[in-house]
């Protein structure tokens, strides 16, 4: 959902020698050497559509078999549940996806708007293959309301400070996924992009 020729035309862009095929087709997910999620817009909906088209175990499949990239909503759909619509996610990763808190109930929000939109530093809580090329604190272009929380520490990659501060990036076996969106954030996240391309979890 939403922005999917964003990033497959990054994709293009950084594997010119690749087919970049955009579907949900499970047989083709299941045949893919590697597959990114990217999603935009509601959980609920990118729920509902993953179930509809049929992709929704081709993708579970994915998270188990080979190199897996989650985008923004592709991120938060690995989680067991979203505060958004109270949707229950993949459960492939044990947390939830709260809202940010209320600008006007929360000291710590003052001033700030939701959603979160626009470009914010990332900073690596733990090397990667994801990060070669990619230095800490790189900016890179956010917007969502809602955010990852894992219920494991130790799968946080990177984390970003709005008001609160929060997971933006995970990292499991052969998962990679984040809350921005790289195929918007320029060099940084065409690097990234670059990286998953020739990442052999």
């Amino acid at each position: 959902m939403g922005n999917l020729r964003s990033v497959s035309k990054a994709l293009e862009r950084v594997a010119p020698q690749a087919e970049v095929l955009v579907t949900s087709d499970p047989a083709a997910i299941r045949a893919a050497e590697r597959v990114v999620v990217p999603g935009q817009g509601a959980m609920p909906d990118c729920m509902r559509q993953l179930e509809s088209s049929g992709a929704r175990d081709a993708v579970v499949e994915a998270t188990r078999s080979k190199p897996f990239l989650g985008i923004c909503i592709g991120m938060q759909m690995l989680f067991e549940r979203g505060e958004e619509g109270d949707v229950r996610g993949l459960g492939l990763l044990a947390g939830g996806v709260p809202r940010f808190p209320d600008p006007k109930s929360r000291a710590e929000m003052a001033g700030l708007k939701i959603p979160h939109m626009g470009w914010n530093e990332v900073r690596q809580e733990r090397s990667h293959s994801l990060w070669d090329g990619v230095a800490d604190r790189s900016r890179f272009y956010f917007v969502h309301s809602y955010y990852p929380q894992p219920a494991a520490a130790h799968i946080t990659a990177a984390t970003c400070a709005y008001g609160v501060t929060f997971t933006c990036a995970i990292a499991r076996d052969n998962i990679f996924a984040v809350q921005f969106h790289p195929e918007k954030s320029q060099q940084s996240g065409l690097r990234m992009l670059s990286n998953f391309v020739l990442w052999r979890p």
